[in-house]
């Protein structure tokens, strides 16, 4: 890898766009190199896994509003438009919103892949892009991987080196630019027009963290698949000659200097260097449980005590939990982020889901988590959990904040310890590092269990001939040809989405 030292310019420095951040992502998007076996097979996984959530995902309301909103924008002129998950192949849109409607459906479960270093990221939401515009124009199944290989490459790079959160702005940040060059490298377009593409995609993708503050919104699920659509919309103004703020990240007036560190920012982003392989989608990790990544091992753990010591879950065993952990989680989804609605019983499943007391609470009284179930109304109210529920703080531990933040994959840990504190004044002890299906975790993740995860999350509403089909198709994703694309998708049963209420906007 090479590092990419940035920093902000004065506009009287004039910086050469070859020394610019968005050059050299370009120069790595249009790098033809070989993408890695052992690559290509995690890509695959990552696809199936998208399609697992987006199934679980299908009838829920965000997702049934942002797939009313695509279909009514039909395929346009240049091109064979791209499907939509849930309904036929055969049933084409416009691909910028074919990517917005795949990626609410991704997204809202909070069930896909992860990667957290200075910045967080869910970079399986390069995908839907990726596959949308593929469809579209007619491209292979092999470039659609090069295209998210680099997608991800570039996502997990900067969110490795550049922390948005630090600033309150939100992580889809990163996610914009990694699109528009994903898309470059699928599309082989030139250097040039991806640089104009990545800045046009930064400055349209940066808003603030508030809509992962407080009150949960429903706009959670759709900001990444905003940030997709804007990436979509920014390539095509580039391909038609048109040019981006520059140095957009670099500027006297640009993200660094007014959004991120400021003017005496400095940061190093490592890339890859000239004909090195894209290897980035190997430090990711999906999830086994429908929650924040954060949230992962502590269900685990959850699970665990809830097997070995039965005697915490007898009413009024406890005194009180504290889960000693890092900086992030103990300020982003425990209660160092000094939000009441995590721990009121009414809240929405956004915010719950951002919740690791109430997350911890119930895993460990139920010794298991469910997408629906764990987050039902009548779940989260019951009255024995609630009181639990508010004996459970978080603290922040300098050990697991700096095992957070290695960047040794043997070291880096999401975990932490446990000191459960009985009504008899005794304490029960216990920690974890990873997740169960981490790479370095009890159960790691490996295609089987991706086949599972779609085939259990899919079941209920995709007759089992079309969820073999679909498997099939994803399998064979590198040597698909332009037709065989659009058997990227899968469609529901009939009546599954009629039966979703109708909703009625603008378009």
């Amino acid at each position: 890898m090479k590092t990419h030292k940035l920093r902000t310019y004065r506009s009287d420095e004039n910086l050469e766009r070859k020394d610019q951040l968005a050059w050299a992502i370009a120069e790595v998007a249009v790098d033809d190199v070989e993408v890695a076996d052992d690559v290509t097979e995690m890509v695959i996984n990552r696809v199936i896994d998208n399609a697992a959530v987006a199934a679980a995902s299908v009838t829920r309301a965000p997702v049934a509003a942002a797939r009313a909103q695509a279909l009514t924008h039909p395929v346009s002129v240049n091109g064979d438009g791209a499907t939509v998950f849930g309904r036929e192949q055969t049933r084409r849109v416009s691909p910028e919103w074919a990517t917005w409607a795949n990626g609410v459906a991704v997204r809202e479960l909070d069930y896909h892949d992860t990667f957290l270093s200075a910045e967080y990221s869910h970079p399986g939401d390069n995908i839907p892009a990726m596959v949308a515009v593929g469809q579209h124009v007619g491209s292979t199944g092999r470039d659609v991987v090069r295209g998210i290989a680099t997608g991800y490459e570039v996502q997990i790079d900067l969110v490795k080196a550049i922390s948005l959160h630090k600033h309150k702005i939100d992580h889809v940040a990163h996610l914009g630019p990694s699109i528009a060059a994903g898309l470059g490298t699928m599309l082989h377009l030139d250097p040039e027009v991806i640089f104009h593409a990545i800045g046009q995609a930064l400055h349209t993708t940066t808003a603030t963290r508030q809509s992962r503050k407080g009150q949960i919104s429903t706009w959670k699920a759709h900001a990444p698949a905003f940030a997709g659509k804007m990436a979509v919309e920014a390539v095509d103004r580039a391909m038609r000659g048109q040019t981006s703020p520059e140095p957009i990240w670099e500027g006297e007036d640009g993200v660094i200097a007014w959004l991120l560190d400021g003017p005496e920012g400095r940061y190093e982003v490592p890339l890859p260097e000239k004909g090195e392989a894209k290897r980035a989608i190997l430090d990711s990790y999906t999830k086994e449980h429908s929650a924040e990544y954060q949230a992962q091992a502590w269900i685990d753990l959850a699970r665990r005590l809830h097997n070995e010591h039965p005697e915490l879950l007898e009413p009024g065993a406890i005194r009180n939990v504290v889960l000693h952990t890092s900086h992030h989680t103990h300020y982003v989804i425990g209660s160092g982020a000094n939000d009441p609605q995590k721990y009121d019983p009414a809240a929405s499943r956004e915010t719950l889901d951002h919740s690791i007391p109430y997350i911890f609470t119930v895993a460990l009284q139920d010794g298991e988590w469910h997408h629906g179930h764990s987050y039902a109304p009548e779940r989260a109210g019951r009255p024995d959990t609630v009181e639990l529920w508010k004996r459970v703080t978080t603290e922040e531990d300098p050990a697991w904040t700096r095992r957070y933040h290695s960047l040794d994959p043997q070291e880096k840990a999401f975990g932490g310890r446990v000191e459960i504190t009985l009504a008899d004044g005794s304490t029960i002890t216990d920690e974890i590092a990873v997740a169960d299906a981490h790479p370095l975790g009890a159960r790691p993740f490996a295609r089987a269990n991706y086949i599972e995860k779609f085939r259990t999350l899919a079941e209920p509403v995709v007759a089992s001939d079309e969820i073999e089909r679909f498997l099939d198709v994803a399998q064979r994703l590198p040597e698909l040809e332009p037709h065989e694309l659009a058997g990227l998708t899968f469609t529901v049963d009939p009546g599954v989405l009629a039966s979703v209420p109708t909703t009625k906007g603008l378009f």
